[in-house]
């Protein structure tokens, strides 16, 4: 039977977390959830969260609904995974969900996503990495869980017989019936949903302000897809070599 590691950056009391390990658990597949005990947006593939004394500290959680093993764990998600693949949760896992976020990830910008970057971090551990994330805006009525969760059902066998290191990224609009809505293959944004600019300066501070891209997307690209209501899914890299640029001389 696979193992899977389910976690987020929300933290271990987000619903979109619940949803997503719910579904796994439907599949028949071996689910440990382990998530961090506080909110850790914007971590990327951080690996804080030792303690003084060089310990991580972790909690067994209670979650309704959920008949598994559930860690409330005191560190980054991408740390999260990391440990899980020497044996922390129990067997190392053979694919790591992380979400669902709350808001989407899309556009280079999830170089700064802790959900992307604990899927990451599992392929770069001999895993597979799903991160996936419901695109619910500012301010949502209703956040749709349930609807990524089933877009992530249907990719999840897909992504176990994939090779290990796979990294898949996918966003779904907040919509009821986005679960079972075509899958488009989508390419990277230059951008995220928003740009981020340091707007004033200051003696001793920069002020960033946020604001909504202008100008035309990529037809091709997450951002203009999920705006058209497809969700999308992109298959990302981590570090990786190319060669050095003309005019650098090296042996």
């Amino acid at each position: 039977m696979s193992a899977l590691l389910v976690t987020n950056d929300d933290g271990i009391d987000s619903p979109g977390l619940h949803a997503l390990a719910a579904v796994a658990i439907e599949e028949g597949l071996e689910v440990v959830v382990a998530a961090p005990s506080t909110q850790s947006s914007g971590s990327s593939a951080s690996i804080t969260g030792a303690e003084a004394d060089g310990r991580i500290h972790m909690e067994p959680r209670t979650i309704a609904g959920l008949e598994i093993p559930c860690f409330a764990v005191r560190a980054a998600p991408a740390l999260i995974a990391l440990i899980a693949s020497h044996g922390a949760f129990g067997s190392a896992p053979d694919l790591v969900l992380s979400g669902v976020n709350r808001g989407a990830n899309i556009g280079r910008a999830i170089l700064h996503s802790g959900t992307v970057g604990a899927a990451l971090t599992a392929g770069a551990n001999g895993a597979r990495g799903l991160a996936v994330s419901l695109d619910v805006g500012m301010d949502p009525d209703t956040c749709h869980w349930a609807a990524a969760a089933e877009a992530a059902r249907a990719l999840l066998r897909g992504v176990l017989d994939a090779p290990p290191g796979t990294v898949l990224n996918l966003n779904v609009p907040n919509a009821a019936d986005a679960g079972s809505r075509p899958l488009r293959a989508a390419t990277l944004a230059p951008f995220g949903i928003v740009q981020t600019t340091a707007a004033e300066h200051g003696e001793g501070e920069v002020r960033l302000t946020v604001a909504d891209l202008t100008g035309e997307q990529d037809p091709r690209s997450d951002a203009a897809l999920l705006v058209a209501g497809h969700p999308t899914l992109t298959s990302i890299t981590g570090i990786g070599e190319t060669a050095p640029p003309s005019g650098i001389s090296v042996e």
